[in-house]
């Protein structure tokens, strides 16, 4: 069994006339808390969406149904125009949809060529494929390839992960997801607790991958800076409701901040 690269998959960016995503009426609930109630929006290939809100707004709820980690209590997940009633991680994996969450889920011990593969690695043709063995030299060479073609720059790949600063690991993670994302990325958080030149760079990377035009992506942040960065829309969550769709032309920081706090409503809600 071996792995496809991402370059072997077929684009379906061009003779796809459906939403990228649409989450229709989307709701859940714990008990007597309502996380999200009745969330409704779509996102078209090439679009870099932000999700903001306050602290229990349901941002990362959201992103979780749509990852497959939880199941909506009501409403429906349409990706390409089907629609995924996702049971785990791995059936959205599947279906095109990559995360990146703030503890980046990667292996400190390992290096980039290591990490980049993690859980997709090549093996070898026959037997010894049966027997794990590994294509190393082939994943190290696909790895450098597919580094040299983003913004980061990493002394020396073979150094293990935990050797890395913070800016340095979440633009693995992200190199790790762009890499193999086929449809939708969504990033939690990528630019928490990172300095001022380490958000930089991974915004860079988040603005490289949006450039492919054939993914979609989700930005969760609270900088707002960095939402007015690397977004063409802004949708603003307030206790578990869609409060706002802000196109970023004619929208300043100052309007998502009222729609945040709810000094400011939609019309219609």
């Amino acid at each position: 069994m071996s792995t496809i690269l991402p370059d072997a998959i077929p684009s379906e960016a061009t003779h796809d006339p459906h939403p990228l995503l649409l989450v229709e009426h989307v709701s859940k609930s714990y008990g007597a808390v309502d996380a999200l109630v009745d969330v409704t929006f779509e996102l078209i290939r090439g679009e870099v969406v932000g999700l903001v809100g306050d602290n229990g707004a349901g941002k990362s709820t959201l992103v979780k149904c749509i990852a497959g980690v939880i199941s909506p209590t009501e409403g429906a997940i349409h990706v390409s125009g089907t629609r995924h009633e996702f049971a785990n991680p791995a059936e959205a994996l599947e279906a095109g949809v990559e995360t990146v969450y703030q503890d980046l889920a990667l292996v400190e011990s390992f290096d980039l060529a290591e990490n980049l593969f993690l859980g997709r690695e090549l093996v070898r043709a026959g037997w010894l494929g049966r027997l794990g063995v590994l294509r190393k030299r082939d994943m190290e060479r696909t790895a450098r390839e597919a580094i040299a073609r983003l913004p980061a720059r990493f002394p020396d790949l073979e150094a293990p992960i935990e050797t890395m600063s913070g800016g340095q690991r979440q633009a693995v993670a992200i190199s790790k997801a762009a890499f193999w994302g086929r449809k939708l990325l969504l990033l939690d958080e990528p630019t928490a607790a990172l300095g001022i030149a380490e958000s930089a760079g991974v915004l860079d990377m988040i603005g490289h991958a949006a450039e492919r035009g054939d993914m979609g992506m989700i930005v969760i942040a609270h900088n707002l800076q960095h939402i007015f960065r690397v977004c063409s829309r802004i949708l603003v969550l307030r206790q578990g409701r869609l409060a706002a769709d802000l196109p970023l032309e004619g929208t300043s920081p100052e309007d998502v901040v009222a729609y945040i706090t709810g000094a400011r409503v939609a019309v219609g809600t």
